[in-house]
């Protein structure tokens, strides 16, 4: 699988890029993204309102903005709030950031955004810090 496939399938139907998510990386019981459907992944996954979507689960679109006559659902706007207001992300933005320039142009934006400017390593959005180096991008 080519590396930008994968970095597609990190991109879950609310919006969430997995890449830039700690518990993506975290070494005893990672998450696998919601795309990836295996049931070793974490409850809290399998159990996610947005993922658990009507919609979603019969696998008709691959995001939520995708042709849906309810977005963004209340679900989808509690989750934008909480995650605009603690974790310096969007899922809104980006949902709508892809619908206007495509999935190609949302991840390099991502890349440029997440990428530690000190080392280059992976800045997550849980606390805005780099898993290489530990430099901290965002002050909370």
């Amino acid at each position: 699988m080519k590396k930008n496939e994968k970095a597609k399938d990190l991109i879950a139907p609310c919006g969430m890029n997995c890449r830039i998510c700690k518990f993506y990386y975290r070494e005893k019981n990672p998450c696998q993204s919601c795309r990836e459907l295996q049931r070793k992944a974490p409850e809290t996954r399998f159990h996610c309102i947005v993922r658990e979507c009507k919609i979603l689960k019969e696998r008709k679109w691959r995001y939520c903005s995708d042709k849906c006559e309810n977005y963004p659902c209340k679900r989808l706007k509690a989750l934008d709030k909480r995650y605009s207001t603690k974790y310096h992300m969007s899922m809104l933005e980006n949902l709508n950031y892809i619908n206007d320039e495509g999935i190609d142009a949302f991840l390099k934006k991502e890349e440029k955004k997440w990428t530690c400017p000190k080392c280059g390593g992976v800045v997550t959005c849980h606390g805005g810090i780099c898993l290489d180096c530990g430099f901290q991008k965002f002050s909370n």
